[in-house]
């Protein structure tokens, strides 16, 4: 069983934001039937969708907590059921690539992301990652750029050529 993991702060407040790159892309392919719906499970802190990836079970869940606290939601589910580290996926943005390019790596350090840093003191750091670029303004505080909405124009690039080239290359990674 797989669990894949995707970072982002669930209130209606930050959609759009850079920091929630990713429940875009979810939301994108969501609103396409291409990904199935999530449940808010309140004991695991998360939304959770079963999802059958290569005749394998995969659990994507999208944490209900700050990104910041995503080990939280994570351990719970981890436990329950008792899915091994190498199996485990986290999805999230990394604020020192350039705007929409990809990277997996299967160890990553947690670098400037709180988010990464907080599940790594929760499950460890043996878990596979794949972040996606939303560069840094230098004119802005971290937490002011990462938490500013993208441009329409940008989430238009989002939605048209870079979330089904992501999907290709989850393909592949997965």
């Amino acid at each position: 069983m797989k669990l894949i993991i995707w970072l982002g702060n669930p209130w209606k407040e930050y959609e759009k934001t850079k920091h929630n790159i990713w429940f875009l892309f979810l939301d994108f392919f969501i609103k396409n039937e291409w990904f199935p719906h999530f449940k808010l499970e309140n004991k695991f802190k998360s939304e959770i969708s079963n999802w059958f990836f290569l005749w394998e079970k995969t659990i994507l869940i999208k944490p209900q907590t700050y990104m910041n606290l995503s080990g939280e939601a994570i351990r719970k589910i981890v436990d329950f059921y008792k899915i091994d580290l190498e199996d485990i996926i986290v999805i999230y943005d990394d604020l020192s690539m350039d705007f929409s390019k990809i990277r997996f790596r299967d160890k990553w350090s947690a670098g400037w992301h709180n988010g990464i840093k907080n599940i790594i003191t929760h499950i460890n750091d043996q878990f596979k990652r794949i972040k996606i670029g939303i560069w840094f303004n230098p004119n802005f505080e971290v937490s002011d750029w990462v938490l500013s909405k993208f441009k329409e124009e940008e989430i238009d690039e989002l939605n048209n050529i870079i979330f089904p080239e992501t999907l290709n290359i989850l393909k592949e990674k997965i």
